[in-house]
């Protein structure tokens, strides 16, 4: 069964991390890309530029509204994901856990409608 298991973090936490703490960030998912890899579990997976670059695009009394940035204000923003292929939800929750941004954001998992 494929997931998605969406990556929300603060975004703006990120703003005065040291070069040094991103990139040891950065090896902590490759190193979780690779773990899925090598399990044969990878179906993708992207970094998000930030919300600011975003374009919302929706429909309100009959008019086309296109905005600059995200739909809503939250405290926690959409980041990346990686798109997995898995047995069952148990073992996309375990993966879930894996993802750096688990310390102090949040993973969303959701089942891939097969068509």
């Amino acid at each position: 069964m494929r997931y998605i298991l969406l990556i929300y973090d603060d975004e703006s936490s990120r703003a005065g991390v040291s070069h040094d703490d991103r990139h040891e960030m950065d090896q902590a998912y490759e190193r979780f890309a690779n773990e899925l890899a090598e399990r044969g579990a990878m179906r993708g997976g992207d970094e998000l530029a930030s919300t600011t670059s975003a374009t919302t695009v929706r429909e309100r009394g009959g008019e086309l509204l296109v905005t600059d940035g995200p739909f809503a204000e939250t405290k926690e923003q959409l980041g990346g994901y990686f798109i997995v292929d898995v047995d069952d939800l148990d073992t996309a929750i375990e993966l879930a856990k894996k993802i750096p941004a688990v310390h102090g954001g949040s993973i969303e998992i959701r089942p891939i409608v097969e068509g």
